[in-house]
Parts: C-alpha cells; structure tokens; sequence
C-alpha cells in the first residue's frame, strides 16, 4: 500500500536547510509534485447533495464547514493505506467511456472516506473496492463533472496532485482532561501525514499515535497549556511547527486554526 502513495509521486526538495524559530529547528522545504497518470475505474455514492458523504472515516465532519465541499472521494483500502492517505488530493478524467463529458480534462478532489471491500460480490462486478483494485467511489456531484452518472461506473486516468489550500492546517480538538484527540483538516502539499506531536506550555514534546483517518491522540493532561504542534508529511517527510495554535483556554468540541502549512 505504501509503495502506491509514494512511489507514483515525483518529489522535488526545493531546498533544505535548517533554520530557527522560537529556539526549535524545522526544516524546509518539499514541494510535492504530482505523480504520472495511472488507469483505474470509479463509481459514485449519494446524491447530488452529497449529504451521504459528510462524515466519513477520515473524521473531518461537516465537509461544507471544513471547507472540502463536494469535491471529495471515498477510496479503496489499496489507495487507503489505514487513513495515511486520509487528505490527499487526485485529478481524476473519465477515459474511453461513451458516458465521458468530452469538454472536461478532468476534476480534483479529496480523500475523505473509505470505500470498504464487499466480498459478497466479485472485484468485476459490484466489489469494486475489493482489495488489490485501486478505485475511487466519488461523491456523485464530482462525478457528474466527468461522465454521465447513469454510467454508474466509467474508467479514469488519476494522478496524485498537491492540495491546495487557503489558510493554515486546523485542528479539531475532542476528548476529556487526560485524552486529547485531534482532527487535522486543511492540510496542503502532499495532503497527508504521518506523525504529529504536541506541546504544551510546561510540557517538552509528546509524540502522539494515529487513531484512525485523519486524527492523533495523546493520553495527557494539557489543561491550562497553550498547545503547539509538529507535524511530519507522509509523502515528501517535510516537517513544520505549528506554534501556539490554541491558547491556554483551550476546550474540546473547538477548531483552531495555525498559519503554517505543506506545499
């Protein structure tokens, strides 16, 4: 699984070098860059309100309120890799299909969800995201961007992109005094992590484990700490520090917002 996220990707490391900020070194700076076009197929879930689509196993919620809309995709477990891929964006164009939109060159969107194997059914007909197939369930009005959704399934050419986004990466707080759990949204770049660590006002860094999609936890009491996070891309491994992103009032069921992000 790994091997499909990073080795369709050409990473360009624009320069490294060390630099200091607050006392911390972080280095910079891997641009990603998009990987070759690669043949699969894709289907659609939902309606044209994408309403099925909110939620899923990334954990970001209320896609319209993160800011992912409806251009979003659930993919395969293959392409899933355990929620590491939880945030990544792909170009998707229909291909050789009579259902394909002529005048499109293809739609990008994010992965938000995963699209879970249905062994009752074989790969070829209606397990579409049975493992190994790499496949994309695309909300329906993305894929009503590229083919005709009566088409049901169509082939597509993909190809990983960076994530482009406005603003800083956000971080979802839930949890209690001792257990923090964070949702991270609004990632750029590669779009994807894979570790993050806390501090605390009073506390040196703390590595946090990855729960599941797009969230880390730490079994800590951080209460009355202004919190900082680092943070270490899955793909191109660039790692940034996201400096006092929550003040020392902080509270769960709040999102803050830092000013750093991937490219």
């Amino acid at each position: 699984m790994t091997s499909i996220l990073q080795g369709r990707c050409f990473i360009l490391i624009a320069y490294a070098m060390l630099f200091t900020l607050m006392g911390e070194q972080t280095v910079a700076v891997a641009i990603f860059r998009p990987s070759k076009w690669s043949l699969a197929h894709a289907t659609f879930y939902g309606d044209e309100t994408a309403s099925e689509t909110m939620g899923g196993a990334c954990g970001y919620g209320n896609l319209f309120q993160n800011g992912y809309g409806t251009d979003t995709v659930a993919l395969s477990s293959t392409l899933f890799n355990n929620g590491y891929a939880c945030g990544t964006c792909f170009q998707i164009k229909c291909y050789q299909s009579s259902a394909c939109y002529r005048n499109v060159a293809f739609t990008t969107v994010t992965a938000t969800n995963l699209c879970p194997p249905n062994w009752s059914k074989p790969s070829d007909n209606g397990g579409w995201c049975n493992p190994p197939r790499v496949h994309f369930d695309m909300a329906k009005p993305a894929f009503m961007k590229i083919a005709q959704w009566k088409a049901g399934i169509v082939p597509v050419m993909y190809r990983r992109v960076s994530c482009q986004r406005k603003g800083g990466i956000r971080f979802s707080f839930q949890g209690n005094g001792y257990w923090l759990l964070v949702y991270v949204m609004n990632v750029g770049g590669g779009g994807d992590m894979s570790s993050m660590m806390v501090k605390g006002s009073r506390t040196g860094w703390i590595k946090m484990s990855h729960n599941w999609g797009a969230s880390y936890q730490t079994f800590a009491t951080l209460g009355g700490q202004a919190l900082s996070f680092r943070l270490t891309s899955y793909t191109t491994k660039e790692t940034i520090i996201a400096w006092n992103v929550a003040p020392s009032n902080w509270n769960v069921g709040l999102t803050y917002s830092s000013r750093v992000n991937f490219h």
